[in-house]
């Protein structure tokens, strides 16, 4: 009965965290006046408050939340690993490094669309090189080396444009992003990089029997008729088309992806196939609470939203850690 309540229960807290962001902030607003400003009724201001800065600023945090936590369970249930996290792969430095490149050159200034198809552009790269790696790799292990690899690399270069950065603005820009946040976002960067959460997310549900295979082991599920090399394919392709969109969207936020997943494991009876949706609107009612906290924080700057889910993920990681180290043995 519990696992039936899980999806909707998650779906109702969502819709409320969501409703809190939007009568939450420097100014509150009433519940009354957020419904009012939602179907374009009341003063001008509620109505540009809520449609121009809270509702898009809630609504991309939910959905990069969203597209983490679908990554993670998905990559948790292909690695057998409840420490796999979308990052593991390199997806999500290659994207910051693509984004960080547009900021060192100046180039984001030239369109608002060319920030995000770049993050989104190096996501798709690494999920290429990945992805045809995946088709001649065989063992799993070395796949999450290649992957760490290609992520030191990113973390390398990222760390050399910020060494070269050319004046202190540009470095504070690039420093922003890497941080992560959805502070001053729009409808129209939700327009860009949605489609691609979709596409990724849709891959990772089409993956999902394979998922559940996999918990009998590799060879147990390739004698039920797994195509293990186009499975291990899939899930790297829809984790790096979500992830990627992700930090098109808000920058390089961690953790959650490992968090979420690791929480609604037990009312799926552990099975990887059954987390998917739960971990994606976990994770992104997580985010938008995040998000929520980081607003009305009162710190003279905004807290950036991945330093903030990365000193909650990062404790949870350890104890993750901990725990299954000890029942290993």
């Amino acid at each position: 009965m519990k696992s039936r309540l899980l999806i909707p229960s998650l779906l109702f807290a969502s819709l409320l965290g969501i409703t809190a962001a939007c009568v939450s902030g420097s100014t509150p607003l009433g519940l009354s006046r957020v419904i009012a400003a939602l179907f374009g009724q009341g003063p001008v201001a509620d109505v540009i408050v809520i449609w121009e800065i809270r509702l898009p600023r809630a609504l991309a945090a939910f959905v990069v939340g969203a597209a983490l936590g679908i990554s993670g369970a998905a990559l948790q249930g292909l690695l057998r690993n409840p420490l796999a996290e979308p990052g593991v792969l390199g997806v999500t430095a290659s994207a910051a490094l693509a984004a960080t490149f547009t900021l060192y050159y100046g180039l984001a200034a030239g369109s608002v669309y060319f920030l995000p198809m770049a993050s989104i552009a190096g996501a798709l790269v690494a999920t290429a090189f990945l992805a045809m790696a995946a088709i001649r790799i065989k063992s799993v292990v070395t796949l999450i080396l290649l992957g760490v690899g290609l992520s030191s690399f990113a973390a390398a270069a990222m760390s050399l444009l910020l060494n070269l950065a050319p004046n202190p603005f540009s470095l504070s820009d690039m420093i922003n992003w890497m941080l992560g946040s959805v502070a001053n976002r729009s409808f129209e960067d939700l327009q860009i990089t949605v489609p691609f959460v979709a596409v990724g997310m849709a891959i990772l549900f089409s993956t999902r029997r394979g998922l559940s295979a996999l918990t009998l082991g590799e060879e147990a599920a390739s004698g039920v008729g797994l195509n293990l090399r186009r499975q291990r394919i899939a899930v790297v392709l829809g984790a790096g088309l979500a992830t990627g969109a992700a930090v098109a969207l808000a920058g390089a936020i961690g953790f959650v992806g490992i968090v979420a997943p690791h929480i609604v494991r037990p009312f799926v009876n552990h099975d990887p196939a059954r987390s998917l949706l739960p971990s994606a609107i976990l994770a992104g009612l997580i985010l938008v609470v995040a998000d929520i906290g980081v607003r009305l924080l009162p710190t003279t700057t905004e807290l950036k939203l991945g330093v903030v889910a990365a000193l909650i993920g990062a404790p949870a990681f350890i104890w993750i850690a901990v725990q299954r180290r000890s029942i290993h043995g």
